[in-house]
């Protein structure tokens, strides 16, 4: 879209919210500071209220100024809509689609998602942020992302999955660790060993709390991050066990450098891989074209970690269709 229907004066507004000053603002926008600074005033005056506090260094958003700005992201969300809507009635798929999604997907399923909608949409741009389920659900509700796809989504009234999978909750481990000689692997067996743990910013990490807090009370060698790389290097190296998912670690249970183990315990947390839009808003077109890409992009990354001798085939095989 090469000009947004946005008035111009809550687009600098945006602009300065994002960048964190007016100088920066005018920077990104290649016009001079002056002009900036006059449309936040107009709108200040016009509206009677303080957007932004002007601080020494930048501009902090006062209580009226984040109202303002959740208002321009959902309008950002609605006019991203309506084009595609526009350009649908001219039968061309074509309009951009912002996902909020997870760290582990960055490595998993997101560059394959990317490289199926641009051969199957090359006309569809994709704009991707990264972050926890709490973020993404946070970055939905404000209008900034059309889709998140996230693991383990509370039931919320003002967010509507599209598609979920059940997934299997345990740990991984190297491919010689003592775990793998047994069949039944419980909590028990694992907190004999070193364990790698999520931090708090996690969801897993807040459910095991709940439901396994005997597991914090000692520390036991136990090393916390909120790094899934970092986690699951300190796994590869045979010294920790990791509690995760499949979908967290597929490419490295894909090529056979991690192993999953699923947890035995009748109570094993059950872990959820979730697609979602807002309840408030209507399915579009592109919308659900990437929702549909995606599904079919995890079901794959899935069927390859699981399977790791057809994992190659898999991964050689033409992109799912968009």
């Amino acid at each position: 879209m090469s000009r947004s229907l946005i008035p111009t004066a809550l687009h600098y507004f945006e602009r300065v919210v994002s960048t964190g000053s007016i100088q920066a603002a005018a920077r990104a926008q290649n016009i001079a500071a002056s002009a900036i600074d006059r449309q936040v005033i107009r709108l200040e005056d016009q509206l009677g209220v303080k957007l932004f506090d002007r601080m020494p260094k930048g501009m902090r958003l006062t209580m009226a100024g984040e109202t303002l700005v959740r208002l321009v992201h959902r309008w950002r969300a609605e006019e991203r809509s309506a084009v595609a809507e526009i350009f649908a009635l001219q039968g061309v798929q074509q309009g951009q689609v912002n996902i909020f999604a997870m760290d582990s997907h960055a490595t998993t399923i997101l560059p394959q998602l990317v490289q199926a909608i641009a051969v199957a949409h090359p006309l569809i741009s994709l704009s991707i942020q990264i972050g926890s389920t709490d973020d993404a659900v946070n970055a939905l509700l404000s209008g900034q992302v059309d889709l998140i796809i996230v693991f383990n989504l509370p039931p919320r009234n003002d967010v509507r999955p599209l598609w979920s999978m059940p997934l299997p909750f345990g740990c991984v481990v190297a491919p010689h660790h003592p775990l793998l000689g047994r069949t039944d692997v419980r909590f028990q067996d694992v907190i004999a060993y070193p364990i790698a743990m999520q931090s708090r910013s996690l969801l897993i990490r807040r459910f095991l709390e709940v439901q396994y807090s005997w597991l914090f009370a000692e520390p036991h060698g136990r090393v916390e991050t909120n790094s899934l790389h970092l986690l699951k290097n300190l796994a590869r190296s045979g010294s920790y066990v990791t509690f995760t998912s499949e979908l967290d670690a597929a490419t490295e249970l894909a090529d056979g450098s991690l192993r999953f183990l699923p947890l035995g315990d009748i109570d094993a947390l059950p872990q959820t891989s979730d697609i979602a839009i807002d309840a408030s808003k209507s399915l579009n077109t592109l919308v659900q074209i990437v929702a549909d890409c995606a599904v079919t992009v995890i079901e794959t990354v899935l069927e390859s970690a699981r399977q790791p001798e057809r994992s190659a085939h898999l991964l050689n095989s033409p992109l799912p269709k968009a």
